[in-house]
């Protein structure tokens, strides 16, 4: 889980667009040493420890002081991917990680030992990393975690173009399951990104000893064969730069084709309607500003990543080699914003000799136009929608906006279990206010074999909103002790999103899915209709600090309560259970009026407030 500070950092780091920057991929020709005798006998991939420069200069900025350790490690994977399934049966038990090893047609499990996984974040204290300053005296020691999805890009140019495995590791803490992976002939960057901390080190000239930890070596087979890199520490300011380096962040970030949305998050108000307060353990929900990159050169894995959307954190960033700085200087290419040579000039995407981890499936696009023929609902494979319990709780007044409330705030999150993604389809008739939504079913092969109406979506002009909402998508309801309801929250109507990885285990999971912010999926106010998704495997997270999204608790008494997240309230949804559709999580209120308090107990093992 992440630290106070993290949830500090990332509480001010809200959902970004997709990274528009280009990397290319860790340079052919980086020989790994051979393992050891003892590392030789370990079943599995050849692993390595690989640096893609003997030097990096990273940035130290005087308004945020601190430096991110990016060091342009990564670990390569060859004779096979680098694979692991990691799953819990319930709240009630322990995170369980196994890896798992194909040769050929034979596929085998390997148990990794019983707690060394505690999450789904990734492999813990996987890097161990040392720092001397120039007269050779110990100034750093530290380790870092290691997500195997953080995507970089291949080291030999017959490696499969694109990596199967998903783009990062999910942070909810109510994930069921997930799905890690180096793939075949790839390099993963081994730093933490946003989900590290930030180091001290003064302006000046360093070298780093960077290693895999002794019980992942014999774990995995893996050569002690640790890197040395040279460190140049360069303290900069943000009113130095032209507009700032978050400036220059944020104008990359702006011309990316999926960066339109932001532009009406960023508008909205800190404290926009009821008041309710962000959630203290970062949850960036609908409303809040546009999230800008670490203050970081470009180049690193500090950058911002696609998949955060509504969700409760920014997931592991994409790593970005820096080799892509010496391939742009090779090419003449002049400085850009940052300082880097050429950064400005490289393209996105995957083509020959680069793939860049910057990938984003499309959007799906709605039909053209509405269903014809008889509606019907074919006996064919169907989503399965059940929620997760809220997290992210916090209490807060209603500070100027409406003086004397007391609200409480919370973030919610319904996912598809599937086996079938869930597909609305909204038409608007020119000139009506509503539109008229369809559900779509489609058979194993993926042909539309029917549609039945389901309700409308409506156009929320609300700041931080402003996108078209599917009507009774979920509820949220606060129960008294005795489970009766006391309190509704007037969100009734959601944009759907594939904002977080719920559980990448079930049958049909999608781990690369579209539609991962609103700005692919919600339309906007002229639209004359609209497709949302909801994958197999994903979830759709909102936080509850807009308009009409906090329980009002001004004049409820102290005492217990439940928060009920309740997924298709009306069955107006066709899915393979409707049994499983509501989640409780139990508060304590406590305080008084205009300084109500409230304690969150552990759910079964997740102790996420």
């Amino acid at each position: 889980m992440m630290t106070r500070s993290q949830q500090g950092r990332a509480n001010r780091l809200t959902r970004p667009s997709i990274a528009v920057a280009a990397a290319v991929a860790v340079t052919a020709g980086v020989v790994a040493a051979a393992p050891d005798a003892k590392t030789a006998a370990v079943a599995g991939p050849k692993l390595s420890l690989i640096a893609a420069s003997t030097s990096v200069t990273l940035d130290s900025w005087k308004e945020e002081p601190g430096v991110y350790l990016d060091l342009g490690t990564y670990l390569t994977s060859e004779k096979g991917a680098f694979e692991f399934k990691v799953t819990r049966k319930s709240y009630k038990d322990p995170v369980v990680a196994s890896q798992i090893i194909r040769n050929g047609k034979k596929t085998t499990t390997k148990a990794l030992p019983a707690g060394l996984v505690k999450d789904f974040t990734g492999l813990p204290g996987f890097m161990e990393v040392s720092v001397v300053d120039a007269a050779g005296k110990p100034v750093l020691k530290k380790t870092e975690d290691f997500c195997p999805n953080n995507a970089s890009g291949r080291v030999r140019p017959d490696a499969p173009a694109n990596s199967r495995y998903p783009q990062s590791c999910p942070v909810n803490p109510f994930t069921l399951g997930s799905v890690w992976g180096v793939e075949n002939g790839w390099a993963a960057n081994t730093y933490a990104g946003y989900y590290s901390e930030p180091v001290q080190l003064a302006a000046g000239t360093y070298t780093a000893k960077v290693s895999v930890a002794k019980k992942y070596r014999d774990l995995f087979g893996i050569a002690n064969k640790p890197q040395s890199v040279k460190v140049t520490v360069r303290e900069r300011s943000w009113e130095a730069q032209e507009g700032g380096a978050r400036g220059a962040a944020a104008k990359v970030a702006s011309s990316s084709p999926h960066a339109g949305h932001a532009g009406h998050q960023a508008a909205a108000s800190e404290h926009a309607g009821h008041g309710a307060a962000a959630a203290p353990s970062g949850h960036a929900g609908h409303g809040a500003p546009a999230r800008t990159d670490a203050p970081a050169a470009a180049t690193t894995g500090a950058g911002a990543t696609f998949n955060v959307g509504h969700g409760p954190y920014p997931p592991a960033p994409p790593a970005l080699p820096w080799a892509l700085k010496k391939q742009a200087a090779e090419q003449g290419a002049g400085k850009d914003a940052f300082g880097a040579q050429g950064f400005s000039a490289a393209r996105v995407g995957d083509r020959a000799g680069q793939t860049d981890g910057s990938r984003q499936a499309p959007g799906a696009q709605p039909n053209a136009k509405r269903p014809t023929g008889k509606a019907a609902v074919p006996d064919v494979p169907k989503p399965d929608l059940r929620s997760l319990p809220a997290y992210g709780i916090t209490v807060s007044d209603g500070y100027e906006d409406v003086p004397g409330k007391d609200y409480l705030a919370f973030s919610a999150n319904v996912w598809n279990a599937g086996p079938a993604k869930l597909v609305v389809d909204g038409f608007r008739s020119p000139g009506k206010e509503l539109m008229d939504a369809y559900q779509y079913f489609y058979d194993a092969k993926g042909k539309q074999v029917g549609y039945t109406p389901t309700g409308t979506m409506e156009w929320d002009p609300r700041p931080g909103h402003e996108h078209w909402h599917f009507t009774d998508f979920a509820s949220y309801r606060l129960l008294k002790a005795d489970q009766k309801e006391t309190v509704r929250s007037g969100k009734e109507a959601f944009c759907l999103a594939n904002t977080d990885a719920v559980d990448y285990t079930v049958k049909n999971a999608n781990w690369h899915p579209g539609n991962t912010d609103l700005s692919t999926a919600c339309g906007q106010e002229n639209s004359i209709s609209v497709r949302e998704v909801l994958d197999v495997g994903s979830g759709d997270t909102y936080t509850q600090d807009l308009p009409g999204q906090s329980f009002d608790i001004t004049d409820l008494p102290n005492g217990t309560y439940y928060i009920q997240v309740l997924a298709n309230p009306e069955n107006r949804l066709k899915e393979t259970n409707h049994k499983n559709n509501s989640a409780l999580r139990k508060v304590v209120l406590g305080g008084k009026k205009g300084a109500r308090t409230v304690k969150v107990p552990a759910h079964h093992l997740v102790n996420a407030n």
